[in-house]
């Protein structure tokens, strides 16, 4: 049996090259990325830069927490407060006896020079004291380095995700496609004396062996790779400067083992049809396919897209918030994609029927395209999949980003924004109304099980934001809102106009507010409010400013410049700080579809080479009654173009159902209801696969120099 795997792969090294790139490529960047998310598991640990002289911060109390049940016990839940609580003035009073202090301003801490211990017995209980690398926590956002590997851990989990998937789906395409090129020599050695056992190992001995050598190369491919994505990384503003990929081992063993793994799955259904090859291959002189997909196939296929479906209809009727969220609408698509490639053989013929082209070419390559349906589905799958990943995943990141834009815009009548970190409250400005508000929190305990925390707003003025904002109120009234109630939308669990909730404030008091209005989930941004009253902690960063008929805006901006924040028209101010797509993001998504396109480019090649050096024969046929070349040449590019474009129109599919959901769970969620699909992006990529599917298609008939005339 060695030697027929020995001299079944010398003979065919070139219909298997490109399995072995797509898995070389597939395992070097899994190697690539796992290095990535092997360094993303700790921050380097940074020096105080808030007070670097000090060496003990005393800091007042910057978490919340509270005990909540777990079954039969109880433990504490802890969340970082939005505003820290203040050293109080007896506390630094003791302090100064100590040492110096060292302040900046702000009263959450204090650095303070002097001996730890001491410090630690004046303090007690009544704030925080840290030493050592515990100073970075007194940091502005102490947090940024974790948040910044969190997004390169989501990023490279992604897209070491989707590598994965697309691997397997054109490592089992290309090795379904070479088995049924090849009945007609497993019917030979049925007929010599194989069994259908002895066939099945022969097909998973030479995936194991390509996988072997095809895992050694990407792992080294993965070394030389991974700096370079971690610099991309960085250059891109994804990951922090100081990212880079350390010496872990443990990442190329799982590369390694994972291609190898998915080049025997990916062999498996393809052995599995060899083995089931009869004798009577052996005679077969005809190309064209007969019967339908076996059962398994179209059992999987519909079972596939039964989940698909039934998954996005499930998310939309109990939970239509899951399907905005970027982890969502990047994995859910995948079963439906995975679906459709897998019926794509039952697919193209029906689809194939709706295309009408014209002349006699255009009957013969209707004709090849529907008789030739795993050659045609060969080609359309990989396109497939990069038309759908492209649509839904750039088109839902578009969609829900513009969804929030425009939910921003509408929700405020004001002509001008004026933000700032820190704003001094105006007086009063004549000719216009001003809504003074600023960025706070609120915490809940839900069912005694979990503290959420709510993003919030404290505003100054109730009666001003009523008529200012224009708030999607579904329940209660705004101008209700004051010193012992709060705001809350649909999605707290206690939303019952009048019901008092207990809360702990941004500051950590806790205290019970009655419910004055419900406003609906939207896209996630509209959040609690409470008075300005209930978080005095909370500076001013945001004035709504509406101007009365006739007032001066120019005089009305000159006094709005005195707060200290930029000036923007509302319209300005909603395309700055909702922008349509964030680069980051933009930036992660065409990774992944880069990706995508570059398996489908590997795909697309090898079919269409192993194909059309099987097909000799056929453009032999061709030449012989009457065809021209350029002829011959117009059909195989005109194959290859129809199946590219059934593929896009299957990929088109998927990405409609897709945002349909999408849509209908913004329209659920009474936010704005507006569609935005990558064109730019979706040309490119339809552009790419045609143009390298006619490459690959035509080169067997300009490179024949017998096969035709």
């Amino acid at each position: 049996m060695l030697i027929v795997v020995l001299a079944s792969l010398r003979a065919r090294w070139t219909g298997l090259l490109g399995s072995f790139t797509a898995l070389a490529l597939g395992v070097g960047l899994l190697a690539a990325m796992c290095l990535g998310l092997a360094a993303t598991a700790d921050a380097p640990v940074r020096a105080a830069d808030r007070f670097p002289g000090a060496p003990v911060v005393v800091m007042g109390t910057d978490t919340l927490t509270v005990e909540v049940e777990r079954g039969p016990t109880t433990a504490g839940i802890s969340h970082r407060l939005a505003h820290p609580q203040p050293v109080d003035i007896e506390l630094l009073r003791d302090l100064r006896a100590l040492g110096p202090l060292t302040t900046d301003g702000r009263p959450d801490a204090v650095g303070v020079t002097a001996d730890p211990g001491a410090v630690r017995a004046v303090v007690g209980d009544r704030a925080q004291v840290l030493t050592g690398d515990e100073r970075r926590r007194a940091d502005p956002r102490p947090e940024r380095d974790a948040e910044a590997l969190m997004t390169v851990n989501s990023l490279l989990g992604t897209a070491g995700g989707v590598t994965a998937f697309v691997a397997v789906f054109v490592v089992a395409s290309t090795f379904a496609f070479a088995v049924a090129l090849r009945r007609r020599e497993f019917g030979l050695l049925r007929t010599a004396g194989a069994t259908p056992r002895q066939l099945r190992v022969l097909v998973l001995t030479e995936a194991a062996a390509v996988g072997v050598v095809a895992s050694a190369a990407g792992c080294a491919l993965g070394a030389w790779g991974a700096p370079l994505l971690a610099r991309l990384l960085v250059d891109g503003g994804i990951a922090p400067a100081w990212f880079t990929v350390g010496d872990h081992t443990w990442p190329f063993h799982a590369a390694f083992w994972t291609g190898l793994v998915v080049a025997c799955a990916g062999a498996w259904t393809a052995s599995r049809r060899a083995g089931r090859t009869r004798p009577a291959e052996a005679l077969r002189e005809a190309d064209a396919e007969s019967g339908g997909a076996p059962l398994g196939r179209r059992l999987l296929g519909g079972a596939l897209l039964l989940a698909g479906a039934g998954l996005l209809v499930w998310t939309l009727a109990t939970d239509p918030a899951d399907l905005l969220k970027r982890k969502t609408y990047t994995t859910v698509p995948m079963v439906l994609i995975t679906a459709v490639a897998v019926l794509s053989p039952v697919l193209v013929g029906p689809t194939a029927r709706l295309v009408r082209l014209p002349g006699a070419a255009g009957l013969l390559i209707r004709a090849n395209a529907r008789a030739a349906r795993r050659r045609t589905a060969a080609v359309a799958a990989p396109v497939l999949v990069t038309v759908a990943m492209a649509g839904s995943l750039m088109g839902s990141a578009a969609t829900v980003t513009a969804a929030k834009g425009a939910e921003a815009r509408g929700q405020t009548t004001a002509d001008l924004v004026v933000t700032g970190t820190e704003l001094t409250a105006p007086g009063p400005i004549p000719g216009a109304l001003v809504s003074a508000s600023a960025t706070t929190a609120v915490f809940v305990r839900e069912d005694r099980t979990a503290l959420v925390r709510s993003e919030a707003r404290a505003v100054t003025d109730p009666a001003a934001l009523a008529s200012i904002a224009r708030l999607p109120v579904v329940a209660g009234d705004l101008r209700d809102l004051d010193d012992r109630s709060i705001v809350v939308n649909e999605e707290w669990a206690e939303h019952r106009v009048g019901a008092a909730v207990d809360v702990w404030l941004g500051d950590g008091r806790p205290v019970t507010l009655r419910i004055a209005a419900v406003l609906a989930a939207g896209t996630g941004g509209n959040g609690g409010y409470v008075t300005a009253a209930n978080v005095p902690a909370a500076p001013l960063d945001r004035l709504d400013v509406r101007l009365a008929g006739g007032a001066d805006r120019s005089a009305v901006t000159a006094a709005l410049r005195a707060t200290g924040g930029e000036i923007r028209t509302a319209d300005a101010w909603a395309a700055a700080t909702h922008p349509r797509t964030g680069p980051q993001i933009r930036l992660g998504l065409l990774v992944v579809l880069g990706i995508a396109l570059v398996y489908t480019a590997i795909a697309l090649a090898n079919t269409l080479v192993m194909a059309g050096s099987a097909r000799a024969g056929e453009f032999r046929a061709l030449g012989l009654t009457g065809a021209t070349r350029a002829q011959i040449v117009t059909v195989a590019a005109g194959e290859s173009l129809l199946a590219v474009g059934i593929g896009a129109l299957l990929g088109a599919a998927v990405t409609a159902v897709n945002l349909a959901c999408l849509l209908a769970a913004l329209a659920a969620l009474s936010a704005p209801v507006t569609a935005d699909l990558p064109w730019t992006v979706l040309g490119v990529s339809v552009a790419a696969c045609a143009l390298i599917a006619v490459a690959a298609g035509i080169a067997p008939v300009l490179t024949g120099r017998r096969a035709v005339r």
